[in-house]
């Protein structure tokens, strides 16, 4: 199974805008439903957004809907999200995952994941 790194956290202001991505391993990865996760201090992990294996159709999670985009390069085994208008109740360690299946929106649905990238938006 693939292996997943994510990178590109880190602190921006209210406003601002960053671009995660997530290295995938191995040589399967477009056979991988892709997805962010993220989890703020005291909370659950929580759905973010996800890709199908082609890149054809994505899902949002209401809070990040518009303001938040996901996209893959299976050339490169890379997910990208691209969050503007970043807000403070954006900060967060965000996550990455991969599953052998259709898209899910749950934690538990997802088999692999990252290790992890934090978010700190300051207002």
């Amino acid at each position: 199974q693939v292996q997943l790194v994510e990178s590109g956290g880190g602190l921006v202001q209210a406003g601002g805008s960053l671009r995660l991505s997530c290295a995938a391993s191995g040589r399967t990865f477009s056979t991988y439903t892709m997805g962010w996760f993220c989890q703020a201090p005291g909370k659950e992990r929580e759905f973010v957004a996800t890709i199908t294996q082609s890149g054809g159709s994505t899902y949002y999670a209401d809070s990040v809907k518009g303001r938040f985009t996901i996209s893959r390069d299976n050339a490169k085994n890379t997910v990208y999200l691209q969050m503007n208008n970043l807000k403070s109740e954006d900060t967060a360690v965000y996550y990455c995952a991969a599953r052998r299946g259709l898209k899910a929106f749950s934690v538990d649905a997802y088999d692999v994941w990252g290790q992890g990238t934090q978010v700190t938006v300051s207002s």
